[in-house]
């Protein structure tokens, strides 16, 4: 076969041309626009365990870092909210009654809305250009909030934040499923949330460095907190375009043999599942039932056939428990007696505890092969740290309860993630799949923005997540059980047809109704 040119009107537009001699693999071409590169005629070596590990670690090093740090951006800009507003935000602009939970909560109504487009546009252009123009975007947002003066400039500017921020958490999700088998996935993305819990910690430190400012500048201190974090992540999104691997068919990191052996991995562990780009993929995920019972089991109706349904209201039912403990952490501590300076250093615990225990249960979920059992774990153990917060009154106690909530609750979420994420089938399914339901899951923070209402106990706010955590551990249970039913009926079916791997092409546009597809327990 002589070199052909493949050009596509994008790399027209980027004025680029590859040569791609013999169906070599090409180092620099986005993958989306050689959907042919996945079917070379190849096996992939046989390599050991060891050697398989050395592999995926060496992914570890140079993806891994960078999102983390992408994501802790965010989250910290999302959540410093809650440090401003006992840094003095509350009372210079006059944040009486509700107007704090509701310019906590506005973030949200975009952010859910946006995620969809945000993942469709991810698979059509380089993520590496995609998220550092979108962080670029916050990160100025982020930074001009200092200049806010009235409650109404709080609200426009923290709108606007959240449609730029809605990107970055569903496109990382799933940009790193496209560089790991979904045996994999837990620990990575437990080590990509854990990002968002050391935000929390630092934003406890920060404000409390921050906060010195006050008057530099004629600004307050929490505008402050707004000004620098803000500045930090405009000057991350600049390096990203410079740091971001965009895909393994390109990870000049990798030598020729190991991004072979990794193309093929993928290839196999998506059980010949279509991979390439194509609107009706998109459709499909749009028409699925089963996502859409994200929104509907939300409010409250539960379609028993799919484990979709029940995995997508476990995730929503932690992201108000999730939600509750970012934005509310700074002001529990301080209703138990802690002035606001200490409050701020005190809600660092919390946080590092949780990500320190994220890390692990992460770790054992793929050791083990196990999702629904370790999403169990953590409701479990935020139950009793929720119960000491509800009825105890003195504050070693309930602070204790306070490092138990965030471990239980912050463990669980990356666990499911990863069991949503291996139980959507297809590139662009699991893409749009997974921004739906993080969208519509995000929700739960408008919630979580206004159950906390009644200090110094907040009983409101602990008892919906107490009932919600048991709805968790309730609907998790029925999932497993469900997706086991459903890979035996899938073995079955396989069994009286003889439908075998030789004919997975047959089924690659199906997704997960494949009958060669089985859902991960």
């Amino acid at each position: 076969m002589g070199t052909r040119t493949w050009r596509t009107p994008f790399q027209k537009w980027q004025n680029l041309k590859y040569e791609i001699p013999n169906q070599a693999l090409v180092l620099n071409a986005p993958p989306h626009l050689r959907p042919d590169l996945l079917r070379l005629p190849f096996e992939p070596p046989a390599l050991s365990t060891k050697e398989n590990a050395r592999i995926l670690k060496k992914i570890d090093w140079h993806i891994l870092p960078l999102v983390s740090i992408l994501y802790l951006l965010s989250f910290l800009d999302r959540a410093n909210i809650g440090n401003a507003k006992i840094a003095g935000m509350e009372t210079d602009l006059n944040l009486v009654g509700l107007r704090y939970n509701t310019a906590a909560a506005v973030f949200f109504i975009p952010y859910c809305l946006a995620q969809v487009p945000s993942n469709i546009i991810l698979k059509l252009f380089r993520p590496s250009r995609w998220l550092s123009a979108i962080m670029v975007v916050w990160g100025l947002i982020m930074t001009l909030m200092c200049l806010v003066k009235t409650y109404n400039e709080l609200l426009v500017a923290r709108f606007f934040l959240g449609l730029a921020e809605a990107g970055l958490f569903p496109g990382v999700t799933y940009y790193l499923t496209s560089w790991y088998p979904r045996a994999e996935r837990a620990r990575r993305i437990a080590m990509f949330i854990s990002a968002a819990i050391l935000a929390g910690a630092f934003s406890g430190l920060l404000a409390y460095a921050i906060e010195r400012m006050e008057g530099i500048g004629g600004l307050h201190g929490w505008q402050w907190i707004f000004c620098l974090e803000g500045i930090v992540t405009v000057l991350a999104a600049l390096a990203c375009p410079f740091l971001m691997y965009d895909a393994p068919e390109t990870a000049s990191f990798l030598t020729e043999s190991e991004r072979r052996y990794l193309i093929e991995l993928l290839k196999t562990d998506s059980q010949g599942l279509a991979t390439h780009y194509n609107w009706q993929f998109v459709l499909q995920a749009l028409k699925d039932y089963k996502i859409y019972l994200q929104f509907g089991i939300y409010i409250g109706c539960v379609d028993e056939r799919t484990p979709a349904g029940f995995l997508t209201i476990a995730l929503a039912s932690l992201v108000i428990p999730s939600y509750g403990i970012a934005l509310f952490t700074p002001t529990i501590i301080t209703e138990l007696g802690f002035s606001a300076a200490n409050a701020q250093l005190l809600s660092v615990p919390p946080f590092a505890a949780g990500c320190a225990w994220t890390l692990l249960v992460g770790f054992y979920s793929d050791k083990h092969q196990l999702r629904g059992a370790y999403v169990i774990a953590g409701p479990l153990i935020a139950l009793v740290g929720y119960s000491l917060l509800y009825t105890q009154t003195s504050p070693g106690p309930a602070y204790f309860g306070t490092v138990l909530s965030a471990m239980g609750v912050f463990s669980a979420v990356p666990v499911d993630l990863a069991w949503v994420s291996s139980n959507a089938g297809g590139d662009i399914k699991r893409a749009v799949a997974i921004a739906m339901m993080n969208g519509f899951g995000n929700l739960g923070g408008i919630c979580a923005a206004f159950i906390f209402i009644d200090p110094p106990r907040f009983h409101v706010g602990l008892g919906t997540i107490m009932g919600l955590l048991s709805l968790t551990i309730l609907l998790s249970l029925v999932a497993m059980w469900d997706c086991n039913r459903l890979n035996k009926q899938k073995e079955m079916k396989c069994h009286e047809r003889g439908i075998t791997d030789d004919l997975k092409d047959e089924f690659k546009d199906d997704g997960d109704d494949s009958p060669l597809f089985r859902y991960t327990l």
